[in-house]
């Protein structure tokens, strides 16, 4: 588990340091805010689009060939993104990029099966749990350093995160163990590799087939929140790399603590379907609040409201996991993987859509949090999906028993 959290917390430092940076970057290829918002979307919308292609296929390839080698190839391709974004001198260039980097980057996907390879499953709430306060504590050193990093120069951040990617791919090669056993490996198969087959599998998992409209949903909500931050806290009080990078670093903590720390209690005093619940309700609430916020020191303070939201993935993920064939595991997560690219593709569509719309309003209007009020109309479905899932099991179990 050990060698996996590090893996994961420099790959994750490494995403995170562009985070602040790659909104300014877009920007100085565009001339107003509307364009900005824009093309912006159009960036993020290519690394949705070649990953949801991508990750079912990686994620079968690692149930054939084992997770480390498919991991490998993930580092070199965020090398490759990180370096050629930074010497970008044209938007195509950038979206040509994202292309490539999102077909050959499944990293979190193949984390995942790799948790699951080497725990029982009543280990693996708690142990994606720490899977995700790795995930947490890279978003917050990679996000303060890009801050840091990029208000000195926009592009030196790209440069570190290149680098630091390879200092991963070489820890890869030389350290990290396989984590697949011989037995567990399946064959590849096209077929079953290709996204739409791998969803309908997932769909029909055991009794949490259910939940994959609960993940679609609160995904996209996660991610149009995550597309449009930045852009978001620039129109409504003027922040830079630096506050934004603070800001994430914020987020950063409470991940961790959540996930790292208060998850293993919060399982045993809710349980994994209570907190899931309880969870998306905390944030609906969240998501309305960072959208009626008025003044900057608001958005820190929401952030300690959401203690249940930061379980409900690692809960999630543990109940898809435990459902799964040992065999299928690699396969499984990329579906996962791949119906959160399906929501990447369409929330910065709708964030970047959704900012153009109120780009021109004064700072600190109200309505310019329009993607926060969307993210938590999402999660409120999400968490009627949850709610009635739950409770038909429950009544299908008493009936049984």
């Amino acid at each position: 588990m050990g060698f996996i959290m590090v893996a994961v917390l420099i790959d994750m430092i490494s995403i995170g340091l562009i985070i602040p940076v790659l909104p300014p970057l877009v920007g100085t290829f565009t001339s107003s805010q509307a364009d900005h918002a824009f093309w912006y979307g159009a960036v993020a919308l290519a690394f949705g689009v070649a990953n949801f292609f991508g990750s079912p296929i990686l994620g079968a390839l690692s149930d054939h060939f084992g997770r480390r080698p498919v991991m490998l190839i993930g580092f070199c391709g965020l090398a490759l993104s990180f370096f050629v974004t930074a010497m970008a001198t044209a938007l195509w260039m950038l979206i040509a990029v994202r292309l490539v980097s999102g077909a050959m980057q499944a990293n979190a996907a193949v984390a995942n099966a790799y948790v699951a390879d080497i725990s029982a499953p009543e280990e693996r709430a708690k142990r994606f749990g720490m899977l995700g306060a790795a995930f947490g504590m890279g978003f917050i050193l990679g996000p303060v350093m890009g801050g840091l990093l990029g208000a000195i120069n926009l592009h030196l951040p790209f440069y570190v995160a290149g680098t630091l990617a390879l200092v991963n791919w070489c820890y890869g090669y030389f350290v990290l163990p396989e984590s697949l056993k011989p037995e567990n490996r399946r064959a590849f198969a096209w077929r079953a590799a290709n996204p739409v087959s791998a969803l309908k599998k997932l769909s029909q998992l055991g009794d949490v087939g259910p939940l994959v409209v609960v993940i679609g949903l609160s995904s996209l909500a996660q991610l149009v929140l995550h597309t449009s931050w930045v852009l978001y806290t620039t129109f409504k009080f003027g922040w830079g790399p630096k506050e934004n990078g603070m800001s994430l670093f914020a987020i950063g903590v409470m991940a961790v603590l959540v996930q790292g720390f208060l998850l293993p209690r919060l399982l045993k005093i809710f349980g994994p379907k209570r907190l899931v619940v309880m969870g998306l309700l905390s944030s609906v609430i969240t998501n309305l609040l960072w959208g009626a916020a008025t003044q900057s020191w608001m958005m820190y303070a929401i952030v300690g409201f959401n203690v249940l939201g930061f379980a409900v993935n690692a809960a999630i993920q543990s109940m898809i996991s435990n459902a799964a064939d040992p065999r299928t595991q690699g396969q499984t997560m990329g579906a996962v993987s791949s119906l959160n690219s399906v929501m990447a593709v369409t929330a910065p569509v709708v964030g970047a859509g959704l900012l153009g719309l109120v780009s021109g309003l004064p700072q600190g209007d109200w309505r310019i949090g329009a993607p926060f009020y969307f993210c938590a109309l999402l999660q409120a479905l999400s968490l009627f999906f949850a709610w009635r899932h739950f409770s038909r099991r429950r009544i299908a179990e008493s009936i049984l028993n």
